[in-house]
């Protein structure tokens, strides 16, 4: 018996039909045969449809022609090329699920995890510019922006304006609502003063997301989102971090000296900018988590590649069973970690609940990025120590998946109170 036969006759006996060990029973059958029933076809997570298909294959291509070649030198000069941003925005690549009306593709989410996965298995810190483009900026403003405010940065963001998303604080990492950003209603404007750190995609940014609160005695209660443009009075793009990983992705102080920011800024209501922040962060994650899984994936693929060139003992070292062995463990986390992203992109586009798997799907694939990128590292042997190789970087830049955006123990308490019913 079909499932879809099985549902049939369930619905039936429970609109008030007789149930099946009663008279009755062989119309009820009898109905549920009579019925047309298209079959539903089992769909894997990681079975594309052919405008996905498409879609990862030109960002494929996109990513080893255009951004492959630079690499190495954007990482050492800690700076992305600003025509490859641009790119970006001619491919589409900044707005995937801004509405065509106003001048984005009217994309998935599920689009956005592909393109950033595949942008990561070449260059990480090209997968983040586009991750926080579109699973915070975009996300946020779509879900909260009035229409006026919409019409007016959205397109601005699908054209060539990047977004940035500033929340974190010196004091306000893991505890990001323990904010000191204050915000002071004056007139027609909200004044700023405060400082932001560790704000991604910074040194580009023209828009900016700012979290800061109206009242610290009102806890998470006061905190507000603001939109700021860069050449708002006051507001100063400071520090620039030097770091160990994804260097090309600038990580930057901001500076809020008095900055005035007009009333028709704030985003969604004064006072509720702790939801923007939560509800946002759930569905960035799963853009972490996809970035993770593309840098694992560049990570495997350099590893096979090398495993099957390299001889010693007059065979290719992919032929002894301990590199083997190392491999298939590699590829079996990256694709429980790919499995773990799809299902809560593929959840989170089909209006379902995905709290627990984006902190699942984070958790897991970045840990497992960073045991993979390790691994590459061993299998290359003394030359993956080396810069000459792009898996030395893929194991620097796989360390902050495990910090930024949640760090693995605030996801593992996020899933623990979900599967304990716990509020979060």
């Amino acid at each position: 018996m079909s499932f879809q036969f099985f549902m049939k006759i369930h619905s039936t006996v429970f609109r008030g039909a007789a149930p099946l060990n009663r008279p009755g029973r062989d119309d009820i059958i009898q109905e549920a045969m009579s019925t047309d029933i298209e079959p539903i076809e089992p769909s894997p997570l990681t079975r594309l449809s052919e405008e996905e298909e498409g879609f990862r294959a030109e960002v494929r291509r996109f990513a080893r022609e255009q951004i492959g070649p630079h690499v190495r030198d954007m990482d050492e000069k800690g700076v992305f090329r600003k025509e490859i941003i641009q790119q970006f925005f001619e491919l589409g690549l900044m707005s995937i699920e801004i509405p065509e009306e106003l001048g984005g593709q009217g994309g998935t989410f599920f689009q956005a995890v592909l393109a950033v996965e595949e942008l990561s298995a070449v260059d990480p810190s090209a997968g983040v510019i586009v991750d926080v483009q579109n699973t915070l900026v975009n996300n946020a403003l779509m879900r909260w922006a009035n229409d006026e405010q919409k019409r007016a940065y959205l397109p601005r963001l699908a054209g060539n304006a990047v977004g940035s998303y500033a929340l974190s604080e010196a004091g306000a990492g893991s505890d990001a609502f323990a904010l000191a950003a204050r915000a002071e209603e004056k007139g027609e404007e909200y004044v700023l003063s405060g400082r932001k750190l560790w704000i991604t995609n910074a040194a580009e940014a023209e828009l900016y997301l700012v979290f800061a609160t109206l009242d610290p005695g009102a806890g998470y209660r006061g905190i507000t989102c603001f939109l700021v443009e860069r050449g708002f009075p006051g507001f100063e793009v400071g520090k620039k971090e030097d770091k160990l990983g994804i260097r090309a992705s600038s990580t930057c102080e901001l500076i809020l000296d008095a900055c005035r920011v007009p009333k028709s800024n704030v985003i969604g209501e004064p006072g509720k900018g702790y939801k923007i922040a939560i509800e946002t962060l759930n569905e960035g994650r799963i853009g972490i988590g996809a970035q993770m899984v593309g840098l694992a994936r560049g990570a495997l693929d350099h590893a096979l590649a090398y495993a099957k060139q390299r001889k010693q003992f007059g065979a290719a070292i992919a032929g002894f069973q301990g590199v083997q062995f190392a491999l298939a463990d590699m590829a079996t986390e990256l694709e429980a970690a790919r499995l773990l992203v799809y299902n809560a992109a593929r959840l989170r586009d089909a209006g379902a609940l995905f709290v627990r798997e984006a902190a699942m799907a984070k958790l897991y694939a970045s840990e497992a990025a960073e045991r993979i990128a390790s691994a590459a590292v061993e299998v290359l042997g003394g030359v993956g120590f080396t810069k000459d190789y792009p898996v030395e970087k893929l194991y620097r830049d796989a360390k902050i998946g495990r910090i930024y955006e949640g760090t693995s123990n605030m996801q593992r308490l996020t899933i623990a109170k979900q599967i304990l019913g716990k509020p979060v």
